[in-house]
């Protein structure tokens, strides 16, 4: 088998040459078929790019859902430890003065 870039033998069963490297066999991504030319699968008639292409936006689309749902629950956890720490010396500032306001009318 000859090389369709360079023009050098390889072997039938190599799937890139060995000298510039150029893909020899190509495999479907559907139904993984070989075939000797990319492009459209020969056996069931997929378009190689246009089904990686959708594969990738559906991996990417599962991942920014992913991220959105642990950014929602970091932003929970980062709340509900600093109330303790920030709001809630306010809070208690509040409730001892309003306490001592109450001991000092009896």
């Amino acid at each position: 088998m000859k090389c369709p870039k360079c023009g050098s033998e390889a072997r039938d069963i190599a799937r890139f040459c060995r000298r510039c490297h150029a893909t020899l066999r190509y495999q479907c991504p559907s139904c993984r078929h070989e075939q000797r030319q990319g492009g459209i699968c020969e056996n069931c008639g997929i378009d190689f790019l246009k089904y990686v292409t959708a594969v990738v936006a559906e991996k990417q689309t599962a991942t920014d859902a992913i991220d959105d749902r642990l950014e929602r629950r970091s932003t929970l956890l980062k709340n509900v430890l600093w109330v303790p720490l920030t709001g809630g010396i306010s809070l208690l500032l509040r409730f001892f003065a309003a306490s001592g306001d109450r001991r000092g009318s009896r």
